[in-house]
């Protein structure tokens, strides 16, 4: 449900200094109870058994269901004002078939045996249509049968937590950002998602999931109203896979304090001199360089060319695999989805494969990929990694990121560490602007926040950069980690994937690292002819 900025702030009445708000509108208290109404009390074991055993009847090798519930709430505000308020909930269910090698999909959101029936008959229908044009017939891997019940590890349910108490934070964060004179705008938000997953499949599987993510955001503005310029700072803490203790345990009244500082610092930060630096990468900015750099050229199906019409294709083609040194031998990255707190952790992917931890990059040689059932098939693998998911129980599954993180050094430096081994050289916080290439090799990339680096320590704030480099040269250029204590998780929700398009949500932790000699640009500066 949603309602406009005018209605609810009319109703609402809701200001930056109040502590205690009146009553909210009867919706929002109403919301919960009709939630409730809407998801349909179902018999999930006897529904499942309706899907298999007619797919069984149809003739197909394999069959999976998928009944799902997703809840999700939102909630914005500006300076003084709540702009938004959300709440909504889908309720449905999927069968996947593979019938003579071809797959078949079909969903609905009315749940009862009779239109499980049927839809199992679609999904037998369209697979067999596609069995005509398909050229190379689909096997899978074995899975060993799994009967489970996986909660994500949050401690907090934040659909338990009042609406008013989270207005209140948020009005009460932009209050923190609008202390620093010069600071002109301030917008704050957090969104929830909630999902509960049932999947059953001919394996023998029944698996049921309770996932619980997190994705609090604020962006500050200052002015300069003589000339007009503006700079903003977003929020460095990302998304997570969180309860609403990630609101209650990291300090986001201080960071928001803190990102109107800066905002008004860049107001008259120097223009960046373009040339060769060296690049002190926080956490905060290193996790999207990861995401676009490390995540999606290891995906099998972009090498294989089955993502080539929408997202492209991979640097990483099979004959590099074992082979190619793709970053220097300190580097290394693992592919997780049993991260505590990250955004693509649960328990068992859409295919029913147990959550993995494995290395996609070891002592800087590409090693692995991400795979599912089909691609780990394709390619002579015993086993599948996990990678199989969708983003509603009306898409069909297909590959997805797993949470792809850089491993942090052995020997416990510290950021200030880093930076004292740089003569010359820029620290860069929070994820900017960012372009790369079809194949994942030639990129570039901006931040929030720009230090310049000059004979081993922090010097003036910076703005207008941006680096570019190969993907291979940036990673084989990479020369010092920050150790253990020093490892962040960043990520998105919203990572696009597919034709019709489906958006998962992916975590990247990193450590600092230490880039040398890359190539940084002015942003600012005018082309010349």
């Amino acid at each position: 449900m949603t309602t406009s900025r005018r209605d609810f702030i009319k109703t609402a009445g809701v200001a930056a200094g109040a502590l205690s708000l009146p009553q909210l509108p009867a919706w929002i208290s109403n919301a919960a109870a009709a939630e409730e109404a809407a998801a349909a009390v179902v018999d999930k074991n006897a529904l499942a058994d309706v899907a298999l055993q007619t797919a069984r009847k149809l003739g197909v090798t394999y069959a999976d269901i998928r009944i799902n519930r997703y809840r999700t709430e939102s909630i914005n505000t500006r300076e003084q004002q709540v702009q938004n308020v959300s709440r909504g909930q889908n309720f449905g269910f999927g069968v996947r078939v593979l019938y003579k090698g071809t797959w078949g999909f079909a969903s609905s959101r009315s749940v009862t045996p009779e239109d499980v029936r049927r839809i199992t008959q679609q999904a037998v229908d369209i697979a067999r249509a596609n069995s005509v044009y398909q050229r190379k017939r689909i096997a899978m891997v074995p899975v060993e049968k799994v009967t489970a019940n996986w909660k994500s590890s949050f401690e907090k349910d934040p659909f338990d937590v009042s609406i008013d108490d989270k207005i209140q934070f948020l009005l009460s964060l932009n209050a923190s950002a609008m202390k620093t004179q010069g600071v002109s705008f301030v917008n704050s938000s957090m969104g929830w998602v909630n999902e509960q997953k049932f999947y059953a499949s001919t394996d023998g599987s029944r698996i049921e999931q309770y996932i619980i993510r997190a994705n609090p955001n604020f962006n500050v503005t200052a002015v300069n109203r003589a000339n007009g310029d503006f700079q903003s700072r977003s929020a460095l803490g990302g998304p997570q896979g969180m309860g609403y203790e990630y609101i209650e345990k990291h300090d986001w009244k201080r960071e928001a304090q803190q990102a109107g500082e800066e905002a008004v610092m860049k107001l008259k930060a120097k223009s960046v001199e373009a040339g060769k630096y060296d690049l002190v990468l926080h956490p905060s900015h290193l996790w999207l360089t990861i995401h676009e750099s490390v995540g999606h050229p290891t995906e099998l199906d972009r090498s294989l060319w089955m993502e080539a019409n929408y997202a492209g294709t991979s640097f990483l083609t099979p004959d590099k695999l074992g082979k190619l040194q793709f970053a220097s031998k300190i580097v290394n990255f693992v592919a997780d989805r049993t991260q505590p707190k990250a955004l693509a952790t649960v328990g068992y992917d859409d295919e029913g494969v147990p959550s993995q931890r494995w290395h996609l990059i070891k002592n800087g040689t590409f090693v692995d990929w991400q795979t599912t059932r089909d691609l780990a098939a394709a390619i002579g693998q015993k086993k599948s990694y996990g990678c199989n998911h969708s983003d509603s129980w009306g898409s069909i599954s297909f590959p997805r990121m797993p949470n792809v993180s850089l491993e942090p050094g052995t020997d416990n430096k510290s950021l200030d560490d880093l930076i004292a081994g740089v003569e010359k050289g820029i620290l860069i916080y929070g994820d900017g602007s960012y372009s790369i290439d079809q194949q994942r090799y030639n990129f570039q990339f901006g931040g929030q926040v720009f230090w310049e680096i000059k004979n081993g320590k922090r010097g003036e704030m910076l703005r207008d950069v941006a680096y570019q480099s190969r993907t291979t040269d940036f990673w084989n250029s990479l020369d010092g980690l920050g150790g253990p204590s020093t490892y962040e998780l960043g990520g998105s929700f919203n990572d696009g994937k597919g034709e019709p398009g489906q958006s998962n949500a992916v975590s990247h932790g990193c450590p600092p690292a230490r880039f040398r000699q890359v190539n940084v640009l002015n942003t600012a500066a005018k082309a010349t002819s």
